[in-house]
């Protein structure tokens, strides 16, 4: 071996031992580091450093975790509530059967309702359980989280019957996207950070993560707290607040096909349904941009002007029978531009909002090999409005309300051209109501949404003690196009129209309810009953006259 060679091979064993001693001090180190305590005054300065592109705000511990170092037990507050309420209801479907999905006919003009016999009453058990967690770092920066459990009594965590029209489905939300389900059971309904006067910008305010998303009367962004899940939304909303105006700016990512929290029909209860297509992926959620403005500085009114822009990226292959009973829309891109004005002055009170909604949408009959299209070739071309005049007699014991009240929603007199493959279809004019609270709006029953509608009603409340509050509420209920179908309040179908429906009344509500406060409103006991008149259109598209009764009774505390 030549004395060159032999000095490289030297030189490399020199260089790999001196690599192996340095790995061996620096582990050696290392561990001395984090074993050992040095001696006073000593220190050990050629530790790894370890690349952050953020900041490390908090120290990690690998066994007993440590009390933050910013808590304060008089930062922490709670807030809960627990709310228990059986529900009847006779005449689900008017003496005919339940399809599926809550429908009491198939979507299709041409074959009679069907169904399981033996559907027709229903006679179930609610209870909600909600806990909000709260602390407050600063008087500008404030931590909350809402835990929740919903859950239908005698369903909690069944899963083998979602194919059926069992109470657990129906009333509680068991099926999800992915075919598992807990029958709602414990979620998260909020949890965000809130920080206001940001970055030092008086009046500016930030509130990112899981939260409600509430504006004017919720007839198109609501809590929905009727509901045993209610709704919220993941996302970031900016504020910026001065004594003559505030405006909203927000951005909301919602998963239609696979979150269990955050729908409108209830928690685990999936817009669009499972398919080969969707998976459960980000890429199937829906956007929603929102841009809300409160004009406070009219004397005696309120002036809300918005802006919203929602879109989804759902394929159309997704759901085969889209727009036909869903509550959105696939594949679409729709702007929604409105306005509500509130005007008090004495004993008067007149509310107006009027909303029109325009954009492209695909369909179901389609443009592809696969006979269902994906392209937006679909015209959106909607609108609507809601009407209140009020008069209250304060000056007398009973506060007497009487108030009457007219809504509006257009359809599309071609929403069920798609059925059997036709491709007839050019525009879509069915209003949508995205995230409201309609139990509030168009009658406690819910059968109807502020979709496809047309509506009058006449609401007269009192208070005979300052505890116990008695409200009368009739209403008429009617479509605003016969060839579209009737939509219940969670947006979905509930009957599909004929398509050679002429038939426009749908029914007669009058509802009575009474609420008693205990405890200064901590405690409050209400009872509830409805009835429906079946109106012409029921008979027409299902074969049947029979009306829909419907009551419950509630316990509700808050603390």
């Amino acid at each position: 071996m030549s004395v060159t060679r032999q000095i490289r091979w030297v030189s490399l064993l020199t260089l790999c031992g001196v690599a192996v001693m340095a790995a061996g001090i620096f582990l050696t180190t290392m561990t001395a580091q984090a074993a050992f305590e040095l001696p006073e005054g000593e220190r050990i300065t050629h530790v790894g450093v370890v690349p952050r592109s953020i900041p490390q705000k908090e120290e990690y511990e690998l066994y007993d975790p440590k009390i933050g170092k910013n808590f304060d037990l008089k930062n922490f507050w709670i807030r809960a509530d627990l709310r228990v309420r059986p529900i009847w209801r006779n005449g689900v479907c008017f003496g005919s059967t339940i399809v599926g999905s809550g429908t009491c006919n198939n979507p299709n003009s041409g074959t009679t309702p069907n169904g399981t016999p033996g559907q027709a009453n229903d006679f179930y058990a609610q209870q909600l359980t909600r806990l909000g967690i709260g602390y407050d770092l600063s008087p500008d920066v404030n931590f909350y989280m809402e835990l929740q459990d919903s859950r239908t009594w005698g369903a909690n965590g069944a899963n083998g019957r979602e194919g059926t029209q069992d109470d657990a489905r129906n009333h509680n939300g068991c099926a999800t996207a992915n075919g598992g389900g807990n029958c709602g059971t414990l979620g998260v309904r909020a949890a965000y950070m809130l920080v206001r006067n940001f970055a030092g910008f008086q009046g500016l305010s930030v509130k990112a993560g899981r939260q409600y998303v509430v504006f004017g009367n919720q007839s198109l962004f609501g809590a929905f707290d009727w509901s045993n899940t209610g709704i919220s939304h993941d996302g970031v909303m900016l504020q910026y607040s001065t004594k003559a105006w505030d405006s909203y700016a927000g951005w909301f990512r919602t998963s239609e096909s696979d979150l269990g929290q955050a729908v409108p029909v209830g928690a685990q209860n999936p817009n669009i349904g499972p398919s080969p297509f969707n998976n459960g992926n980000a890429n199937q959620d829906s956007d929603f941009f929102i841009f809300y403005n409160q004009i406070k500085s009219v004397p005696g009114f309120i002036i809300e002007p918005y802006y919203v822009l929602y879109s989804n990226r759902y394929n159309s292959l997704d759901n085969r029978s889209q727009g036909l009973g869903t509550p959105r829309h696939s594949n679409q891109t729709r702007h929604v531009v409105g306005g509500r004005i509130e005007m008090r002055k004495g004993n008067f009170d007149v509310i107006n909002e009027t909303v029109y909604q325009f954009g492209q949408m695909g369909d179901t009959g389609g443009l592809n090999g696969a006979g269902y299209g994906n392209q937006k070739y679909l015209h959106i071309s909607a609108w609507a409005t809601r009407n209140w005049i009020g008069y209250t007699h304060y000056e007398w014991e009973w506060k007497p309300r009487l108030a009457f009240n007219f809504d509006y929603a257009s359809g599309d007199g071609r929403a069920n051209c798609t059925i059997g493959g036709n491709t007839d279809c050019k525009t879509a004019n069915t209003f949508e109501n995205l995230y409201p609270t309609n139990h509030i709006h168009m009658g406690y029953m819910d059968v109807q949404g502020w979709k496809n509608m047309m509506g009058f009603a006449v609401n007269l409340q009192f208070r005979p003690t300052k505890d116990d509050h008695v409200e009368v509420w009739a209403s008429r209920l009617n479509l605003a196009n016969t060839k579209d179908n009737w939509y219940r309040a969670t947006q979905g179908v509930y009957i599909f129209s004929k398509t050679n429906n002429t038939t426009r009344h749908i029914g007669d509500e009058i509802d009575v309810a009474w609420t008693h406060l205990f405890m200064d409103g901590k405690l409050s006991l209400q009872a509830v009953y409805g009835h429906l008149f079946a109106g012409a259109y029921i008979k027409e598209n299902l074969g049947t006259n029979a009306d829909q009764d419907w009551a419950y009774l509630q316990l509700w505390i808050n603390f």
